[in-house]
């Protein structure tokens, strides 16, 4: 069978693990690379071998030779270029978040259903061979019921700046951005049951701290300290229709000390730990055990392998017809997560969705 020949729209820093993946993928191969800024196409293109590239996805969707496409662009261009994608008869893996607001989100899977084509959110935290692990030992029962979950990704100066500190283009701040992957990972792990309410707050207090000086920090290639309209801070409290809950906050700046990050999950029969390494925790003869699994990593996020699996699982979808493991309804519903903790930190209310 001849390899699928990929597109990669967008050039910014999460495409180079895409192209990574691909490039080691003996059944995909990549054809082309576009960007707004041709001239950085080029480069990209020289370095991983593709043939074409282009200044326009337009163009490069109307490439016959192209059979999918991963888009790697700001948060407001996910839903026309996935839309224009599968209508072109692509299949699509589309960075997170789906879109910007669920109702972006229902176009983009109700074009997934007129095109018959795959489309894969790139919840690149499921993929991880630790979660995988740990999906098994739920899926098997070894935690009992998953009724509780905390999630925190905090970081004290973190906020990219550029079209991450643009709420027009990228919907919002640290929540959408990085408070997306713990929130879906959360949920996934849980067994992804329908949440019912949300009570949340939002913070605009710090901006993006741009007068600190003597510690350095990621600043987006159009970084300008000058433009911040994104919340510092985002936390919520996620009713679920089992009877479960998720307790969830995410910064870009505040006064912390160290940047932190954790994820744990509790059941009636165990529990586990993700961030910021991996750990379960059990109960057997009536002594409660802490056990430590052996793997190649106990860091709670791996990046590499779990980028290479997300492509591995989207090849694979797209050869065999492989179930997928983060669908356009996943990436539907977490978007009505997120939209629902705005909604309610801007109504100072709980909301029902």
């Amino acid at each position: 069978m001849k390899p699928i020949r990929i597109g990669v729209i967008g050039t910014g820093s999460i495409s180079e693990s895409h192209l990574n993946a691909y490039s080691r993928n003996p059944k995909s191969v990549i054809t082309a690379i576009c960007d707004v800024n041709e001239e950085r196409a080029r480069q990209v293109a020289k370095k991983y071998g593709a043939d074409k590239t282009y200044s326009d996805y337009r163009e490069l969707l109307a490439d016959p030779d192209i059979d999918a496409v991963s888009i790697c662009t700001w948060n407001n261009t996910h839903a026309p270029i996935s839309i224009a994608a599968l209508e072109a008869g692509k299949h699509v893996l589309v960075e997170k978040p789906l879109a910007r607001t669920v109702e972006e989100a229902l176009l983009i899977e109700k074009a997934v259903r007129a095109s018959g084509k795959l489309l894969q959110v790139g919840f690149v935290r499921r993929y991880d061979p630790n979660v995988q692990m740990l999906r098994r030992f739920a899926d098997n029962g070894e935690f009992g019921e998953l009724y509780y979950a905390k999630a925190s990704t905090i970081r004290r100066l973190g906020n990219p700046g550029g079209w991450f500190a643009d709420i027009e283009r990228s919907g919002g701040g640290p929540l959408i951005d990085i408070g997306v992957h713990v929130i879906d990972l959360c949920w996934y792990l849980m067994g992804r049951p329908k949440a019912t309410t949300i009570s949340a707050n939002t913070y605009h207090k710090l901006g993006n701290r741009s007068n600190v000086k003597h510690l350095s920090f990621y600043k987006a290639a159009d970084y300008d300290a000058s433009k911040n309209t994104v919340e510092d801070l985002a936390n919520a409290i996620i009713r679920f229709e089992n009877g479960a809950s998720l307790m969830v906050d995410v910064s870009f700046s505040l006064h912390a000390k160290q940047d932190e990050g954790s994820v744990k999950l509790y059941g009636d029969k165990g529990g586990f730990e993700i961030d910021p390494k991996i750990s379960i925790v059990t109960e057997k003869y009536d002594t409660i055990l802490n056990i430590q699994p052996q793997t190649d990593s106990e860091a709670g996020f791996t990046g590499d392998p779990a980028f290479v699996e997300e492509i591995n699982h989207f090849i694979d979808c797209i050869v065999n017809g492989t179930k997928q493991i983060s669908p356009v309804e996943d990436g539907v519903e977490i978007m009505k997560i997120l939209c629902g903790i705005y909604e309610s930190a801007a109504k100072g209310e709980e909301i029902r969705l």
